[in-house]
């Protein structure tokens, strides 16, 4: 793929953010099949990528709706065509609430809520688009993030949201932990139980993360899963074991820019564009796929430090290579194009429609 990259970096500037569509389909198809298998709904998280097109692709090869991390996400899918969305956050304050109900007059729609603050101020959206907004509660079995803590907590806010005007309860949202598929398990259990027993039952209950693709179909009574990641695949997911080499569909294309001393050089990417995340503990920022030994070992904002000590060839000025980045939904964040390529083919552009959409 040298030559691609130099062609892109020719054609394109450097850095790049290149996404080779062989490989995404590929990956939407890995993920698609394992959901079948599973007996389980796929409903791909669309943070990661950030666009309609590719959005797209994931529902024209079975995937059950979509999932966002904000409105604005949300917003932009739906524009481009994409209904049935779930978005897996806290919605608060009369603008975003405002948006939500002009977006569910149009859209299929749900939210999801941990506390009663949040469930309170939700009617409001269903009263603006005239039909009810659904919600699931957002439930923590031990990642110590947003949600619920105890099943009891959960199966209140449920009945909360049951008994308001213009909300409807359509089920829970769970992000467990890798290891703790029992803990999960017996926290959904509990949760289901005191749902029944109140005459409510959960319609969905929505599991998420690319690394528990491995535990796909161990929690009885999920109905559906939530991956971001899996369409591209970056260093976090080859070290925890969800990926490998071949299935990373995005590379950032990077040029030396610099070799000031015998064991040190300087790529054009540096935090704005490859991002300072350590992926939980990964040796350096990014694989440099041509120079495995080589460390980016630091950044500047523009400037990426190589320690290039550990290769036996090292880079000269000029030279293209390709990235594999740490975190690759941070990185595609700060970007609003990617170049498409299939194999050795560069196909042209596609806009990272819902970048920067945070709120």
């Amino acid at each position: 793929m040298t030559d691609l990259a130099n062609r892109i970096a020719r054609r394109f500037g450097s850095p790049a953010v290149v996404i080779d569509l062989d490989v995404v389909a590929r990956n939407i198809a890995r993920l698609q099949a394992a959901c079948d298998a599973a007996g389980l709904a796929n409903r791909p998280h669309v943070k990661t990528h950030k666009s309609p097109i590719l959005a797209r692709m994931q529902v024209e090869a079975g995937a059950r709706g979509i999932a966002c991390q904000k409105l604005g996400e949300a917003e932009v899918m739906a524009q481009g065509g994409l209904d049935d969305i779930l978005i897996a956050y806290n919605i608060l304050g009369a603008d975003k609430i405002g948006r939500l109900g002009a977006l569910l007059r149009t859209t299929r729609v749900m939210v999801c809520a941990d506390n009663p603050t949040v469930v309170a101020g939700l009617p409001e959206a269903g009263a603006i688009a005239g039909r009810p907004l659904g919600v699931v509660v957002e439930c923590d079995t031990g990642r110590a993030r947003a949600g619920v803590t105890t099943p009891e907590e959960a199966v209140s806010l449920a009945r909360d949201i049951a008994s308001r005007d213009g909300l409807a309860f359509e089920g829970l949202l769970l992000y467990g932990p890798e290891d703790a598929v029992a803990q999960t398990q017996a926290f959904l259990d509990a949760t289901l139980a005191g749902l029944a027993a109140h005459g409510l039952a959960a319609r969905i209950v929505s599991t998420g993360g690319t690394p528990n693709l491995r535990d796909l179909g161990r929690i009885v009574g999920a109905t559906e899963h939530r991956s971001g990641t899996s369409i591209f695949n970056d260093r976090m997911m080859m070290a925890c074991g969800a990926a490998g080499l071949a299935d990373c569909a995005l590379h950032v294309v990077a040029t030396v820019v610099s070799r000031a001393a015998p064991d040190r050089g300087i790529l054009d990417a540096g935090s704005k564009t490859l991002t300072s995340d350590t992926g939980g503990g990964l040796d350096g920022f990014g694989l440099v796929r041509e120079y495995p030994q080589a460390r980016i070992a630091r950044f500047a904002e523009e400037h990426g430090f190589l320690d290039l000590s550990a290769c036996p060839e090292k880079p000269e000025v000029g030279a293209v290579v390709r990235i594999v980045p740490n975190h690759v939904c941070v990185t595609v964040n700060m970007h609003d194009r990617y170049v498409a390529v299939r194999g050795e083919e560069i196909l042209g552009e596609i806009p990272v429609a819902a970048r920067g959409r945070v709120s």
